[in-house]
Parts: C-alpha cells; sequence; structure tokens
C-alpha cells in the first residue's frame, strides 16, 4: 500500500516554528539565562512580535532595563502588548518615571495599560498619584480596583479603602481578603470578621489572613478555634498559627502545633529556635536547626542570636565559623550578634574580622553599627580603636557618646572621660541617664570625689535628668572607695526610692576594704534580703568575720549558705589565641592541653617574683584552710593560669590581654603587675568591674579599683 504524501504550506512551518522559538525565549527568560534566550531570538528566521515581546520582557525580568528599551525601539512593529510590557517592565524595575513617560506617548492604551501604571505608583509609595491616575481609567476591571484597593490600605487610610471596598461593582475573593487584612493591621478585628462572615466563597488564602490577624492582635486563642475549623490547610496557615503562639512566648502550643505539622516550614522552624531560645531551652533551639534539611540566612541568624543571648558565646563562634564554612554569607543580625560576642569574650582578631565584614557590606556608617563596634573595641581592651571608630562618625547620637565616655570610665582615664563628656555637652547632644552613669563612674574609678558631687548634684538642676538608683550606687562607690563610709551610708538613707543589690554591694565592697565590720552587717543583712541566693555577701562577711578572729560567725555564715543551696562562682579566666578561646577556672590546669607548659610557666615567674620582692597575700583566699593550702590556691587563681598561658603564646611585643568573670583579687593584682615588669610584657586584665592595664610594675587603676 502506497502512502500518500500531503503537502504542507510553508508558512504553517514558519508559524509553528516561531512559536516554538518564542516560548523557548520566554522559558530561557524565566529560568535567568537571557543571554541564551537572546541567542535562539538571533537564530530565527521569522520572527514575529510576539518573539520580541518575549525578548523585551525576557531583559526586564532579568533587570536588565537598558538592554530591554533597546530591542524595543528596534522592533519593526508594535502592538499594545509590546507597550503594556515595556511599562510593566519599567514598573518591575522601579522606574516610575520612565514608565510613566512610556505610558503617556502609547497609541494606544487599554485596561492592562492604566492598571500597570496605577499599580506601579502603589508599588513605589505613591498611593496619591495612583489615586489620581485610577479615577481618570476609562474602565476598570476587578484587578484595577483590587490594585487601587490595596494601594489605600498600605497607605493606612482603611477607611477610605472602605468607601472604595463598597463601591466595587464585583468583589472578588482577594479583594474581600485585601479588605479583611487592612482591617487587622488596624486591630479592627470585628470589622474583619464580618467581611469574613459574609464572603460567599472562602479560600485557604483568606482563612489564613483571619487566623493571622488574630494571631498578632493576641487574640491566640480566637485563632486557634478558627485554625481548627478550617476545610483544608496549608504550610503558611500551619505557620501562622504557630507563629501566634510564638509570638505571645506560649511556646509550649507552639511546640505541640510543631511536632504535628505536615510541612515544617523554614520560617516555622527559625520561630521555634527563637522561641526555644527565648525560654532558655537552648539544646530544643539546636535540635530544630540540626534537623532542618534546608536553612536560610535567619535560620543561622538565629541560632547565633540564642546563643549569643543565652551565654553560649564560644558556640555562637563556632556556629558563625559553620556558617560561612557552608557558603553563607554572613547578614546584619549574624554579624551585630557576633560582634556582641566578641565584645564578651574579648576576641579581638574576630572582633576585626567582622569589622571588616561590614565595611564591605557598607554596614559600618550606621549610627546602631558604630556603637556596637565602639562597644566591641571597648571591651576588647582597644581603645584607640574605639577613638578611632568615634571620631570617623559625623553626627553622634547619645548612644556612641555614651559607649565612648563608659569606655574610657571601664579603662580608668577618668580625665578622658570627662573631657569627653564636656564636648558632648557642647556638641548640643543631651546626656541621658545612661550617660551619667558613665561620668560617676569614671569619677569613681579615679577617686574624683568633688568633680563627681558636682555633677550628680547638676543632674536634675542644670540636665533635668533625675538621678536613679544606679546613679546613687555610683556615688556609694565614689564615697565608699575614698573611705568615706558614713557620708556613703548617709546618702542611701537619704535616698528619695528604696537602694537596690547594687547600692548595698558598692557598700559592703567598700566596707571591706576598709575592715569596717560594723556597716558592713548591715549592707550584708539588707542584700541577703534583696539576693539571697547570692554567694558574693556571704563570702565577703566571711572574711571580714575571719579576718577578725570571729570563726563562730563564719561557721554561721557558712551553714546558712549550706541550707540555701548557695555556692560561690568558681572564678573564672579566658584569653584569645590565634582565634581560639581557652578558658581556665581557678585551681585547675590539668584540663588544659597545654598544662605542663603552663605549670613550667609559673614556675619560672615563682622565682622572678620572689626575686622581684613579692610575698603571697593569703587574706584573698579562705580563712579556714592552713598556709600552705592558701599559697596553693593563690599560685592556681583563674588570672595567673591565663597570663601564663599568654607569655607561652602570644609573641613579645603584643600585649597579653585576659578576661575575668570576677573581680581580681588584691594578690593577683600585686602578682600580675609584678609579672608584667619582670617580662617587659604589657597585659590588659578585664575583670567583672572594669580593666586594669599593667606595664613596668604599674597598673592604669593606680591601685585604686
Amino acid at each position: 500500500m502506497r502512502t500518500k504524501l500531503v503537502a504542507v504550506p510553508r508558512r504553517a512551518f514558519c508559524t509553528h516554528a516561531a512559536i516554538s522559538g518564542t516560548s523557548h525565549i520566554a522559558r530561557l527568560a524565566r529560568l535567568g539565562q537571557i543571554d541564551n534566550a537572546r541567542r535562539v531570538f538571533d537564530q530565527m528566521l521569522h520572527k514575529p512580535i510576539a518573539s520580541w515581546n518575549a525578548v523585551v520582557s525576557g531583559y526586564f525580568q532579568n533587570s536588565r532595563p537598558h538592554e530591554a528599551r533597546e530591542m524595543f525601539d528596534r522592533m519593526p512593529e508594535r502592538n499594545t502588548v509590546s507597550w503594556n510590557g515595556l511599562v510593566s517592565g519599567y514598573v518591575r524595575n522601579g522606574m516610575i518615571e520612565e514608565a510613566r513617560k512610556a505610558f503617556d506617548v502609547m497609541p494606544e492604551r487599554n485596561v492592562v495599560s492604566w492598571t500597570a501604571m496605577v499599580r506601579g505608583y502603589v508599588r513605589e509609595g505613591m498611593v496619591s498619584a495612583a489615586e489620581v491616575l485610577f479615577w481618570q481609567m476609562p474602565e476598570k476591571n476587578v484587578v484595577s480596583w483590587t490594585v487601587m484597593l490595596g494601594g489605600l490600605i498600605q497607605d493606612g487610610r482603611i477607611d477610605e479603602a472602605r468607601r472604595l471596598f463598597d463601591m466595587m461593582p464585583v468583589k472578588d475573593v482577594v479583594a474581600r481578603t485585601n479588605m479583611m487584612g487592612g482591617y487587622c493591621q488596624e486591630g479592627r478585628l470585628d470589622e474583619a470578621r464580618e467581611i469574613f462572615d459574609e464572603m460567599p466563597h472562602r479560600n485557604v488564602v483568606c482563612w489564613t489572613a483571619m487566623i493571622t490577624g488574630y494571631a498578632q492582635n493576641d487574640r491566640v486563642d480566637i485563632a486557634r478555634k478558627l485554625f481548627e475549623v478550617m476545610p483544608e490547610k496549608n504550610e503558611v496557615s500551619w505557620t501562622a498559627m504557630l507563629m501566634g503562639y510564638t509570638q505571645c512566648g506560649r511556646i509550649e502550643e507552639a511546640s505541640e502545633i510543631f511536632d504535628v505539622m505536615p510541612v515544617k516550614s523554614v520560617v516555622a522552624c527559625n520561630a521555634m529556635i527563637l522561641g526555644f531560645g527565648q525560654r532558655g531551652e537552648v539544646v530544643k533551639s539546636r535540635q530544630v536547626f540540626d534537623m532542618m534539611r534546608e536553612k536560610d540566612d535567619g535560620t543561622w541568624s538565629a541560632m547565633i542570636k540564642v546563643y549569643e543571648r543565652k551565654g553560649f558565646e564560644l558556640e555562637a563562634l563556632d556556629l558563625f565559623a559553620m556558617m560561612q564554612r557552608e557558603g553563607f554569607r554572613p547578614s546584619f543580625p549574624s554579624l551585630i550578634s557576633i560582634l556582641s560576642v566578641c565584645a564578651s569574650l574579648a576576641c579581638l582578631d574576630q572582633g576585626r574580622e567582622v569589622h571588616a565584614q561590614l565595611i564591605r557590606s557598607h554596614f559600618d556608617f550606621d549610627v546602631y553599627v558604630t556603637s556596637v563596634l565602639i562597644t566591641m573595641y571597648i571591651k576588647c581592651g582597644n581603645l584607640v580603636k574605639a577613638k578611632v571608630v568615634f571620631d570617623r562618625f559625623g553626627v553622634k547620637d547619645v548612644v556612641m557618646w555614651n559607649s565612648i565616655i563608659t569606655g574610657y570610665a571601664q579603662h580608668g582615664l577618668g580625665e578622658e572621660a570627662l573631657r569627653v563628656f564636656q564636648e558632648m555637652c557642647s556638641s548640643m547632644t543631651l546626656p541621658d541617664e545612661v550617660t551619667f552613669v558613665g561620668v560617676l563612674s569614671a569619677c569613681s574609678y579615679t577617686g574624683k570625689i568633688n568633680e563627681g558631687r558636682e555633677i550628680f548634684d547638676s543632674m536634675k538642676s542644670k540636665y533635668l535628668v533625675e538621678p536613679q538608683t544606679e546613679h546613687y550606687a555610683c556615688m556609694v562607690d565614689l564615697l565608699g572607695r575614698a573611705g568615706r563610709l558614713n557620708e556613703a551610708m548617709d546618702l542611701i538613707k537619704g535616698m528619695p526610692v528604696e537602694a537596690d543589690a547594687v547600692v548595698w554591694g558598692a557598700l559592703l565592697g567598700a566596707c571591706r576594704t576598709y575592715m569596717n565590720l560594723d556597716l558592713a552587717e548591715v549592707a550584708a543583712k539588707k542584700l541577703l534580703e534583696l539576693e539571697p541566693e547570692n554567694a558574693g555577701p556571704y563570702i565577703l562577711l566571711s572574711n571580714l568575720y575571719a579576718s577578725k578572729g570571729k570563726w563562730t560567725d563564719v561557721a554561721d555564715l557558712r551553714r546558712k549558705m549550706r541550707s540555701r543551696s548557695v555556692s560561690k562562682s568558681p572564678g573564672c579566666s579566658w584569653i584569645e589565641v590565634e582565634k581560639k578561646v581557652h578558658m581556665f577556672t581557678g585551681g585547675d590546669s590539668r584540663s588544659h592541653p597545654e598544662h605542663v607548659g603552663i605549670l613550667r610557666m609559673l614556675e619560672k615567674l615563682g622565682v622572678l617574683l620572689r626575686q622581684a620582692g613579692y610575698s603571697p597575700d593569703g587574706s584573698f583566699v579562705l580563712h579556714d584552710i592552713d598556709e600552705e593550702e592558701k599559697l596553693h590556691s593563690l599560685r592556681y587563681h583563674s588570672e595567673k593560669l591565663a597570663v601564663a598561658f599568654g607569655l607561652l603564646k602570644i609573641p613579645e611585643g603584643m600585649p597579653i590581654r585576659v578576661m575575668k568573670n570576677l573581680r581580681v583579687c588584691g594578690d593577683c593584682h600585686s602578682a600580675i603587675k609584678l609579672i608584667a615588669k619582670v617580662t617587659g610584657r604589657e597585659i590588659i586584665l578585664r575583670d567583672a568591674n572594669r580593666f586594669h592595664h599593667f606595664k613596668d610594675g604599674s597598673c592604669s587603676c593606680r591601685d585604686y579599683w
């Protein structure tokens, strides 16, 4: 049997090839392969208007508007679709002026043209311009009305939006959902619910919008009831319900929702990481993080933030390094969190690297970032760099001024702190409560009693700042350090508000220094009422009793501590070497892998210190142990272990930076002064109160701390 051949006109082949080519161009453009799309277009023998339109649209889709316009200008012929593509393309790329120019010269406009231009104005926040154009439209469809409605809602003009909504000839589910969402944003939930209840047809989007509205307005129980009766739920619905619980702190119920979610979205996982973290359940946060197959920038930032806020600084640093190894560029929140960690641990090298990343990302000119950078350099003991960052910034806000004043105070540079305070006032920046804490602390640390009194007295009269308990605490500290204990007590008695633990703690510390047992007992009694689980008052009072030979009182205090399960926080010091933080606990050097070298260094230092006239001061350890135990305890204080390790590892010429969680004891202070002298090294120690810069046998605090 012979097959009959049927002739197909050449035009049909051309048409089919053109349609196929146009579809291929559009597909490649959507995939971001616009150059490949252009090659397909160039190879086409027959180029209909649709193929030209596809290339122009493709360039706009790929954020190459100038090439799109060049192709548009080369088109041999154009139709209304071509012009609409030009207007919409400019709108997509935020080029609203160019879009309007193209719109104004269109030979013919249809409802799509007008709607595209209105949408452009709305997208750019130019709602009034959109409104003018909207009312000029010769015809409107449901999309036009919905776009304008969204613009009014976006502009916060909810009542005008409602009037427009009532005028709409056709109200589809999108328009009704938009109006409902607008009411929810304004907290007008009853009106939103009225629209929801009146909807002839509801889809999963409008159900989710109503649930989100209730959840975001702290009516999560009503949201849950609505959620339970939803005919169908999608990933967004589940996430909205979960977010409602996390936002109001109901993490247990959020966790129950999370456990039964069919699909755990990245947004939901991120919310649970933060939710568990806020409750202190860091292990659960990390479990959620680890089980996620896909992570975004928010995931890493959330986990790093949890670690940073809950005191897991080393884990935050490890995770930050892992984030970069896995190819995630650090986001702004994660960089800020890590800067805070660097400040807390005094990781100067890591802090410098983060600073460089902020510069590359052009974040370093932000006021908030600059304040965090200043604080980081200050807490890392690099006051010179902190001042450089401060000076480079033009108009400074009160937070920046406070950061540098507090920094000078913590480093014992009272004169500089007062000078910057005067500069701040001259710059017409009004000081606030934090400013005066920094200035008064500077006076306290440097013994400037008269200046401190004058500034304290001028707070209310000159600067209209009412003194708070923290300012009284600074003054008690100032007077107490100078030995004026009775004046400090009189100040406490005259306070307009009840003295808190910080105030009484300042007095007790001064009583310990000046061995005033009578006032110490008063201060300690008040502290134990305010903070019964704080071991500090027990320890200070115990040592005072012991120094006076009151062993019965010492035993009684120890008994109270045991009965109340109060324990002293162990002394802990740390040092950064080659971007790694090394921790030391008092009395324990063997846990460190290089403990043998550390012990040898301590032995060597012991010989040098004895030759320099050092004699251990046993009054800084427990009084009910023998002399040999006292000497052993003093030798292995955590700050001495960290300094010994620094001498082993940090090259000569570079300062040794050590941090301690508690106040440095008098014996270690004396010993480190001599270590700095006999080794010719600069040692910077940050304790719980302030900085000590040891050099050539002296300390920046002038033994006044």
